[in-house]
């Protein structure tokens, strides 16, 4: 499919810098840990102020069925980077490279199209050979983005709370942590695992929690920089993937107060404001006109009912459950792609997609001749960018971590839906409930308050052989 460029829409004050051979820039920013209900423009009785995220809906199109590939962080993440489910492997990036030496990631699909490829701020996909028990020896760390595709990498190894805490910049660290930081928590947080939240650990000398988020701007803006002077004849490929609003909830002082859900949503309005940044450096740049944004978040938010209570947010909106469980609110993402010079603005799509489509969908737009849609867990949604009334499903079924399948509106669980975020952090209120599985017709009961699943037991046996046979036929 060639992309048409409309030439219509926003218009910069500043000098535009299109790549010679005409290819749009692409940017895919990716949050930490932000519900589906916290940017105002998904949910109107939202307590937290998201100007910049709601600009960006109202110059692009708002996904309100978009999924993660997982709720929790690493799933997530590989399912986003490489256009499959993350099936057949044991999760844990302390120990590995999830992502196999030479298989496909969006980075090496930009590349091989021309792309400059960098990815700034959170990895979460694991290195090779690193001895992360022995953190004051870390300097070369093998098997990260810079091998899988990205022609730099600034960031972190996990999330803000897992230490060891370092920045790494390419393959190395860029000052060993060789020193150690005390745990630390809010006393009047609903969890342990809210609040200001960090575990101990080793940390090396030039890292400050508070600091890290202007940092990865920071690169962010030196990259574009950068690629204004010395490569403005090519097109680039940005993923900034942020640590916030994960835990340590730690909004700078301009934030602090500001919203209307604590810690947690001064935190998201900071988030706002650094994608707001981030756009307006693009322009500034010269760059913004001709750049097609993504945005999303990896997971569902840590949000107990409690909070709930408390502030009167509903992180998720009126999805049910939080990040780790397999209701809605663990992987039912806002997901916002903004174009206006190429694609609608203003527009809404309720069409069923998954991260694991980013890698189909950018295949469709540079027009890759080598990507075999038959090798991956992907389907290009690039005929809905170009036209959100395109009525064809992109996608007739999605499965989320090892449990869910859709197909169309209906939903099956594999066994009962809750997360361990609940069951270890809010245990006092949680029913354990040893059931073989649940269903639900979305279309009538997104909320997953009905369950059908004694009610059709034909659709239960089909639904849960087919989850079965699509994760066995390709592990």
């Amino acid at each position: 499919m060639i992309l048409v460029v409309a030439g219509v829409g926003l218009h910069s004050c500043h000098q535009d810098r299109t790549p010679s051979d005409g290819k749009p820039n692409v940017v895919f920013i990716l949050a930490d840990d932000m519900g589906y209900g916290d940017p105002g423009c998904y949910n109107k009785e939202s307590r937290i102020s998201t100007p910049h995220i709601d600009r960006l809906a109202a110059r692009g199109i708002m996904f309100t069925d978009a999924h993660a590939s997982g709720a929790w962080c690493v799933p997530s993440r590989y399912g986003l980077i490489t256009g499959r489910y993350p099936r057949g492997m044991e999760l844990n990036p302390g120990q590995r490279s999830l992502i196999e030496q030479g298989q496909e990631t969006v980075a090496t699909l930009m590349k091989r199209n021309g792309y400059r490829t960098a990815c700034i701020g959170k990895w979460h996909l694991g290195f090779d050979d690193t001895d992360f028990d022995n953190p004051s020896t870390v300097s070369e760390l093998k098997g990260g983005p810079v091998e899988k595709g990205f022609d730099y990498f600034f960031g972190m190894h996990a999330s803000l709370d897992i230490p060891p805490y370092f920045y790494i910049e390419n393959d190395r660290a860029v000052c060993s942590p060789t020193g150690f930081i005390d745990a630390r928590s809010s006393p009047d947080a609903t969890s342990e695992v809210s609040g200001a939240f960090y575990r101990a650990g080793a940390i090396s000398p030039d890292f400050k929690h508070e600091e890290v988020l202007d940092r990865f701007l920071g690169k962010a803006d030196t990259f574009l920089t950068g690629h204004v002077t010395h490569h403005g004849d090519k097109p680039f490929f940005l993923y900034f993937a942020l640590t916030a609003p994960h835990t340590p909830w730690l909004p700078k002082d301009e934030f602090a107060g500001k919203s209307g859900a604590g810690e947690y949503g001064d935190f998201v309005m900071q988030v706002d404001y650094l994608v707001g940044r981030l756009i307006a450096r693009l322009d500034q740049a010269g760059l913004l006109e001709n750049t097609i944004i993504f945005f999303s978040s990896d997971n569902g938010p840590v949000w107990f009912r409690e909070d709930v209570e408390k502030y009167g947010h509903r992180s998720t909106g009126g999805l049910r459950g939080k990040k780790s469980d397999m209701w809605e609110g663990g992987s039912r993402m806002p997901f916002i792609v903004s174009y206006p010079s190429g694609f609608a603005s203003g527009a809404i799509s309720s069409q069923m997609i998954a991260f694991t489509d980013v890698m189909a969908t950018l295949a469709d737009l540079v027009n890759d001749e080598d990507f075999n849609q038959e090798d991956f867990d992907s389907r290009s949604f690039l005929p809905v960018l170009l036209d959100p009334g395109y009525d064809r499903a992109v996608r007739p079924d999605l499965v989320v971590e090892k449990k869910v399948y859709r197909e169309g509106a209906w939903k099956f669980i594999d066994g009962w839906g809750q997360g361990g975020i609940e069951l270890n952090y809010a245990p006092h209120s949680v029913e354990i409930k040893d059931i073989p599985g649940e269903l639900y017709d979305l279309e009538t009961d997104t909320g997953e308050k009905n369950n059908l699943y004694d009610r059709y037991p034909e659709r239960v046996s089909k639904m849960r052989g087919d989850l079965h046979e699509i994760l066995g036929n390709q592990e």
